[in-house]
């Protein structure tokens, strides 16, 4: 049977097709079936909704929560790997871990914004107590009648405001996914320039942004690396376009990594990515004049109102080694069907 539940940022209705399902419940919980065709390694998926996240489970295991609001937007923590791990940083949700840095608490996770949309800075998060740039869920669609693997998707609206005045707005598609290779997240938004002209600036700080675990920190010295789809490493990866971008080292001595793809149908593909040594790692189809020169030309965007772009990442979090081939190889797979997760 399909099911829907239809969430608003303070509220949610669950809904089915043709029979009412637990329409008195407090917290909606939708389990992804698998079909005779899904692969065998797929793992059930099941979301559960509580007043301000989306709390998704993988066999049963922890594997993501989606958090409506946190600092000024939308974010994904925490995400655990396959095997159980923390695969972002803790801080600032918490107290930072002995291997993480407490710098940069605007890096939350996992999460989507830009540093130059009409002038306003999305990127950093307003001083505690001061009006500012924030993006604001609207309404939420969690959903498992999806046509590929066995997988949980969030269709959501979020408004971009400023000082309560709104900016533009996206729409969000983010379905879960887990299978042998590790836990998938696909993240595919559409901004629209839907309150007037709309100038996405050029500035290395955006877009869609992750912080890694303080043991991937290549500065640290503890056997992090970054490489990327043409074989550049490190700090040599920096500001340089790529198909995908992977950032790998050891959690509690045992090796994992987390991949980036940037997906052919997202806007500038292949991005360039303000991914850095010291943990950060974000796709930027927007900067240019902050990245080293060399590489195809990106910059400013400007949108008349109504008009909308399209970006989308597939990311794949795994434990054990995977080879740069072997990621090649993964990135080929994919690409090689629809992209619309």
């Amino acid at each position: 049977m399909r099911r829907i539940c239809t969430i608003a940022a303070h509220s949610w209705r669950a809904l089915t097709l043709g029979t009412l399902f637990f329409a008195s419940l407090a917290v909606a919980s939708v389990r992804a079936e698998h079909s005779a065709e899904e692969p065998k390694t797929s793992l059930p998926l099941e979301a559960n909704r509580t007043d301000d996240s989306v709390i998704v489970t993988a066999g049963g295991a922890p594997f993501a929560t989606y958090l409506f609001h946190s600092g000024h937007q939308p974010v994904i923590w925490p995400i655990h790997g396959p095997d159980g791990k923390a695969m972002t940083r803790q801080y600032p949700f918490g107290e930072k871990l002995a291997s993480e840095k407490d710098d940069h608490p605007h890096h939350r996770s996992l999460w989507f914004n830009h540093g130059s949309v009409n002038g306003l800075d999305f990127w950093m998060e307003p001083k505690a107590g001061a009006e500012g740039p924030q993006i604001v869920q609207r309404t939420i669609v969690v959903k498992d009648d999806v046509a590929d693997d066995a997988s949980i998707c969030l269709v959501t609206t979020n408004d971009w405001t400023n000082a309560g005045k709104k900016v533009c707005e996206d729409e969000r598609k983010v379905c879960f996914s887990a299978n042998a290779e590790g836990r998938w997240i696909d993240f595919a938004v559409t901004v629209k320039a839907s309150d007037g002209e709309l100038l996405f600036g050029d500035t290395k700080e955006g877009s869609f942004g992750i912080r890694v675990p303080g043991e991937f920190d290549v500065d640290a010295k503890r056997g992090g690396q970054i490489r990327n789809s043409r074989g550049q490493l490190d700090g040599d990866a920096w500001g340089r376009a790529a198909d995908w971008v992977d950032y790998h080292g050891t959690i509690n001595g045992k090796p994992a990594g987390i991949v980036v793809f940037d997906m052919p149908d997202s806007f500038r593909h292949p991005t360039r990515w303000h991914v850095r040594t010291y943990g950060l790692f974000a796709a930027n189809p927007f900067g240019n004049s902050d990245f080293p020169a060399g590489d195809p030309p990106q910059g400013e965007v400007r949108l008349a109102k109504g008009e909308e772009l399209k970006l989308h990442y597939r990311v794949l979090f795994y434990s054990g080694e995977r080879t740069a081939e072997q990621i090649g190889a993964i990135y080929r797979e994919i690409t090689a069907k629809p992209t619309d997760p």
